[in-house]
């Protein structure tokens, strides 16, 4: 496995429990349950072989629940379709694969087919036919049939915007709010997880503990460099803050052109990615936002926090704003 973006975060899920359910034709020894392990060192993480049969799947997932009450339970997938019926607990689902059974016929997963990873049976080979497809899309029927007001605040999707196998970010948002698009494809690769699941995790920790981090807003202007493209280092600053901090971006508020604001939010998840989704504040009063920190290209007097003007003497780059706060260790 390459770590070319894998880091450790000890401070996250300390002591809890994150039960990973994989996709169809994996298993527990998948890559993703590897990534926790390695990102999260002291959390507890949990995942078993699903069983090819959907029904024995999801009560094995539910008797998992019952014994271990997990903190977080990650469904990729098939993984994500379960996630979404384990209803009373905090949940990721990422690529989530509502209509599985039309998914197998229309992607030629039908006839015998071989497991991506190990599994503990020692099992490599199965077979989809017809009466398995039907099984599946009965399962599928089941989706969606607990939620309530409850729920709609425990569950997060995350949808790959070059996914070319499983398209349900609609049906999903006819049911929860919280619908995010990020950059990847189907199957989640280690940038995917370090830039756009993990953050996700690290909301739900922080709101789970009752965490507050010090806010830093930042300009959208400050972002873009004279040509309306990302600032040099800007994406590595950001991705540096969002480890300690909560960080916003804000940009002028012209409710008579809604067409820049909407341009403003896509083009912030455009090169922030998922960290950026409902992070982005519309205001003409910068000095009214309360904030530890603000970052921006003009002085803003009246700023309650700390203002730190890029293009100074003293933050030349994006490069000094990083060692700036590096060196502030998320105060």
């Amino acid at each position: 496995m390459d770590n070319k973006y894998l880091k450790q975060f000890p401070d996250l899920m300390v002591g809890k429990k994150v039960m990973y359910v994989h996709g169809f034709g994996s298993s527990a020894q998948t890559g993703t349950v590897t990534r926790l392990r390695k990102v999260l060192p002291n959390a507890t993480i949990i995942a078993e072989d699903m069983p090819l049969h959907p029904q024995e799947a999801l009560d094995l997932l539910r008797r998992l629940c019952d014994d271990e009450h997990p903190d977080l339970i990650i469904g990729t997938s098939m993984g994500g379709m379960y996630t979404e019926m384990l209803y009373g607990y905090d949940r990721i689902v990422i690529n989530p694969a509502f209509q599985i059974g039309d998914t197998m016929v229309e992607h030629g997963m039908m006839g015998a087919q071989e497991f991506f990873n190990p599994r503990k049976d020692g099992v490599q080979r199965f077979f989809v036919d017809n009466n398995l497809v039907k099984e599946y899309k009965h399962i599928t029927t089941q989706c969606f049939s607990g939620v309530d007001d409850s729920e709609r605040e425990r569950v997060w999707g995350l949808f790959a915007d070059n996914d070319t196998l499983v398209h349900t970010f609609d049906l999903f948002r006819e049911h929860y709010p919280t619908a995010i698009r990020y950059h990847g494809e189907h199957r989640v690769d280690e940038r995917s997880y370090m830039h756009s699941v993990l953050p996700v995790i690290r909301w739900i920790d922080d709101r789970q503990e009752g965490r507050e981090r010090p806010v830093v807003l930042v300009t959208i202007e400050s972002t873009r460099d004279r040509n309306g493209n990302p600032a040099s280092s800007v994406q590595k600053a950001f991705r540096r803050l969002i480890e300690t901090y909560q960080v916003f971006f804000i940009a002028p508020a012209d409710f008579n052109s809604p067409g820049d604001m909407a341009s403003t939010m896509g083009w912030a998840q455009e090169y922030f990615d998922a960290p950026a989704y409902n992070h982005v504040i519309f205001s003409c009063q910068k000095e009214l936002i309360a904030a530890d920190y603000l970052i921006s290209t003009k002085s803003v007097p009246d700023f309650m926090g700390t203002v730190i003007t890029l293009g100074s003497d003293t933050f030349k780059t994006w490069e000094e704003v990083i060692t700036y706060f590096d060196r502030l260790g998320g105060q």
